[in-house]
């Protein structure tokens, strides 16, 4: 009896081992989950999704039936969460979290910020007052199939970028503006109350780069190399270009080449040769 008992107990233990390496068997999904994450100027955006494929497969008309809600993915709801508001034309959206569903047609596609991002696919009851914003874009014809469903922000720049949806042979492309000019202006002329050498720099490089009110500019970096010293030639390369932006070419000159002198004492060959081409262009609109 107790042969049996023990022989039951080892069987027993035998198959809830053998049931424990199978349970932890991993498999690929069909349809991944992707995270990105992306700064745009002063704005950060975070989007989750899960990326289908074609797989031989007819997607829009079929996979994806025209003029019905579609979750934008597969799996859990995708989600766009924004840091500041956005404005894509004469619509702004404002900061938050928001499932995104799309309607698409033969010609163009509807784009659907809904404010209730937590539920599995379409809501079971749609609620038109959860709807941020509604968006219209034709369809931009591809003459290579994106075999994976791809989401993604393009066309990048300080002031605002595009997310642009691509699958099958169709893309579309939202474009949207950014506040980040004024973000930068509003802080600079916060911290200007007493800012740093860095301060005066950083907010005179800006200006410098936007073309900004470049008096004011040059006025704040001469500040910075005032409390800084000349020895700080990245801020004397500033101070020179702002000098030339604003028509000043002997002072421009004459502040390349300290620059150019502290560069060469610090071994920094990059500063030295820019330095060289600035006052090589400059001597010829003096």
């Amino acid at each position: 009896m107790k042969l049996y008992k023990l022989l039951f107990i080892f069987i027993f233990c035998l198959f809830s081992s053998s049931f424990n390496v199978f349970s932890q068997v991993e498999t690929p999904q069909l349809s991944p989950k992707c995270e990105l994450n992306q700064t745009v100027g002063l704005t950060d955006f975070s989007l989750s999704y899960s990326r289908p494929s074609m797989r031989g497969r007819v997607i829009f008309g079929n996979v994806v039936p025209y003029n019905e809600m579609w979750r934008l993915g597969a799996n859990k709801n995708t989600t766009i969460e924004v840091s500041q508001e956005i404005y894509f034309n004469s619509d702004t959206l404002s900061k938050g979290t928001y499932a995104l569903f799309a309607i698409p047609g033969k010609e163009s596609w509807e784009l659907i910020f809904y404010n209730e991002s937590n539920n599995w696919g379409t809501p079971d009851k749609w609620d038109e007052a959860k709807v941020a914003l509604r968006l219209k874009s034709k369809i931009s014809p591809l003459k290579t199939a994106v075999q994976t469903l791809t989401i993604s922000l393009e066309n990048l720049n300080t002031d605002g970028a595009s997310l642009c949806i691509s699958w099958d042979q169709v893309k579309f492309t939202y474009p949207f503006d950014l506040m980040t000019k004024k973000q930068v202006v509003k802080n600079i002329d916060k911290l200007m109350s007493g800012p740093s050498a860095s301060d005066y720099y950083k907010s005179a490089k800006y200006y410098l780069n936007e073309g900004i009110d470049l008096e004011k500019a040059l006025m704040w970096i001469n500040k910075a190399v005032e409390i800084r010293g000349v020895s700080a030639y990245w801020m004397t390369k500033v101070q020179a270009e702002l000098y030339a932006a604003n028509g000043k070419y002997k002072e421009a000159i004459s502040a390349a080449k300290v620059s150019m002198k502290s560069a060469a004492k610090e071994g920094d060959s990059s500063y030295v040769s820019a330095n060289e081409a600035s006052i090589a262009k400059w001597i010829k609109m003096k």
